[in-house]
This record gives structure tokens, C-alpha cells and sequence, in this order.
């Protein structure tokens, strides 16, 4: 079932709502990566689930565990292509109920280090060819 108001539903029909805040990447097994706009951790990610669900505990466990599959993929990418030093996981979906993770990496050396990341900050938006480049360089290294 798809949610008419919502950007991971509508990627297709409605890319406006998406590309406010992210970049569209590619559909994995079971959800879909987008590069987060706001570049203040670089490499910073979502890794959307394919169908509108807003619980882990209204997926079944062989989609719990692909949907869990897709992100380790990601975060190993992203581990290979920007090393963080501590990679921060937050599922949401509260307003939108459509579960997704943001994978937010943090350096020692860079912004918010040893404190909870903001949503969005608004330090440093990007534009689709930036953000394309952290997608390519996320890609080389996603299995």
C-alpha cells in the first residue's frame, strides 16, 4: 500500500517531496538508499523500506532481516568509502510512518562529535552533483 503524502511512496509520481531533503540512489533487495541532503557528516544516508510500514514488528522476519541485510550493506560502504569513526544508526518514521534508518557518520575531528547528531542542521545543504559524488563513492564499495 502506498501513502499518497509520503516521499518514499511517491518517489516516482512526486519526486518534489524526496529531493527536499534527499538523492535518490538505487532500490536495494528490499528498500531504497537515498544520500541525505544535509552533508554535515559526510556520507550521511537513508536506507528507506520498499512498502509503507511504520513498525520493524509489522515486517515479518525473513523482511526484518533482508531490510537489516540492506542497511549492514550500506554501512560497509560507507565504512569502506568515508571511514568514519563511529557510524550512528537512527530509525524513524513518526510523522510519515514510513520506516527508515538515517546512517549518520561521525569523525572526531568533524562536526557534533561526541553528541547527538540534529536531524538537519542546515550547515551544509548540496547540490544533485555533490551529492551524486557521495553516492558514486558509497556505490564503488556497495555489494
Amino acid at each position: 500500500m502506498k501513502d499518497k503524502n509520503c516521499a518514499y511512496c511517491m518517489r516516482e509520481e512526486k519526486p518534489e517531496l524526496y529531493q527536499a531533503f534527499g538523492y535518490y540512489v538505487k532500490d536495494l533487495r528490499v528498500s531504497s538508499l537515498y544520500i541525505f541532503r544535509e552533508q554535515s557528516h559526510p556520507g550521511r544516508c537513508i536506507v528507506a523500506y520498499k512498502d509503507h510500514v511504520s513498525e520493524m514488528v509489522d515486517l515479518t522476519k525473513e523482511e526484518r532481516e533482508a531490510f537489516l541485510a540492506d542497511i549492514c550493506d550500506v554501512a560497509n560502504a560507507i565504512h569502506e568509502a568515508y571511514h568514519p569513526d563511529k557510524l550512528n544508526y537512527g530509525f524513524y518514521g513518526d510523522k510519515g510512518k514510513h520506516i527508515h534508518c538515517h546512517l549518520c557518520p561521525k569523525y572526531k575531528d568533524g562536526f557534533e562529535w561526541g553528541s547527538v547528531f540534529q536531524m538537519n542542521p542546515h550547515k551544509e545543504d548540496k547540490s544533485d552533483e555533490e551529492l551524486k559524488e557521495v553516492a558514486d563513492k558509497i556505490l564503488k564499495y556497495l555489494k
